[in-house]
C-alpha cells in the first residue's frame, strides 16, 4: 500500500467517526429538547390549575364561611406552586409543591359533602371537572415527561454515545418520582 491508500483509509475513518459523532450529537440534542419539551407541558398544566384555583376557592367561600384554613392553605400553596415555577426550582421541587396543592384540593371538594347547596352549585361543578380534568392531563404530561427523560438518559448513557455525552456536558434529568404517600395502599375498614 502507498502512502495515498494510508491518508485515503485514514480520512475516510476520520470522516466516519467525525459523522458518528455529529449525529450522536444531534441526537442527544433531540432527546434533551423533548424533556424540556415534555416539561413545558407539565408547566402549562400546572399554570391552568393555578388559573382555576381562585375560582373555586371563590365559590367555596360562599358557602364555607368557617372553613377558612382549608382555604388559605390551597390559596398559600397554590402561590408556592407559582412562585416554584416561576423560579428556578427543578422539575421536582415544583412537582412536589404541586403534588401537596392536589392533596390539598381534595379536601376543598370533600367540604362539598357538608355543603349541599355548594355541592349543587352549577360553578363549582364545572370548576371541579376541570380541575379533574387538569389533574389528569398533569398526570399525562408526567408521564410523557418520565418517559422522554427515560429515553434521553438511556442515549446519554449507552456505549458509544456516552463519549459525546460526556465531551458535549450532557447532563442526566431527573424522573418525577411518586409521593411516599401514595406508594403505600390507603387502609380500608367496614
Amino acid at each position: 500500500m502507498n502512502g495515498i491508500s494510508i491518508f485515503l483509509i485514514i480520512l475516510a475513518i476520520v470522516v466516519v467517526v467525525g459523522l458518528w459523532f455529529i449525529v450522536t450529537y444531534n441526537q442527544l440534542i433531540k432527546l434533551r429538547n423533548w424533556v424540556k419539551e415534555a416539561w413545558s407541558q407539565i408547566d402549562v398544566q400546572l399554570t391552568r390549575r393555578n388559573d382555576l384555583i381562585p375560582n373555586l376557592v371563590e365559590t367555596v367561600k360562599g358557602y364555607a364561611k368557617h372553613e377558612r384554613e382549608t382555604l388559605e392553605s390551597v390559596i398559600e400553596q397554590r402561590k408556592q406552586v407559582v412562585q416554584l415555577q416561576a423560579g428556578d426550582a427543578s422539575p421536582e421541587q415544583v412537582m412536589a409543591a404541586s403534588n401537596q396543592l392536589s392533596q390539598t384540593l381534595k379536601s376543598i371538594f370533600a367540604l362539598s359533602e357538608s355543603y349541599p347547596d355548594l355541592k349543587a352549585n352549577s360553578n363549582f361543578i364545572a370548576l371541579q371537572e376541570e380541575l379533574s380534568n387538569t389533574e389528569n392531563k398533569i398526570a399525562y404530561a408526567r408521564q410523557l415527561y418520565n418517559s422522554s427523560v427515560a429515553e434521553y438518559n438511556i442515549k446519554r448513557e449507552s456505549i458509544p454515545s456516552n463519549i459525546v455525552a460526556s465531551l458535549g456536558n450532557f447532563k442526566a434529568e431527573a424522573l418525577l418520582q411518586a409521593e411516599e404517600a401514595a406508594r403505600t395502599a390507603p387502609k380500608v375498614q367496614f
